[in-house]
């Protein structure tokens, strides 16, 4: 069994192999997973924030500033990747 593996192996150590990504589609991949995490974390938020906005309208700010948080993470993503 060893003997009829032993000639694969050989041959795909001899190939030179890239990264299984290229550059733009890891930086596409991180934009795309932070945009994920954010709508994730606003679904959350959101629906809280509103919730104690319909209790108290003094809390609109702070509400506003707990939403927006989540999407700075994008902002930074594409940030990186434009800098890049």
């Amino acid at each position: 069994m060893i003997e009829a593996i032993e000639p694969l192996m050989t041959a795909l150590q001899s190939e030179a192999s890239g990264p299984a990504l290229t550059a733009s589609a890891a930086a596409a991949l991180a934009v795309g997973l932070a945009a994920f995490g954010a709508g994730y974390a606003e679904r959350g938020i959101g629906s809280a924030a509103m919730g104690a906005i319909a209790e108290d309208e003094s809390l609109f700010v702070n509400g506003l500033i707990l939403t927006v948080l989540p999407e700075t993470l994008v902002i930074l993503a594409l940030v990186v990747v434009f800098l890049v």
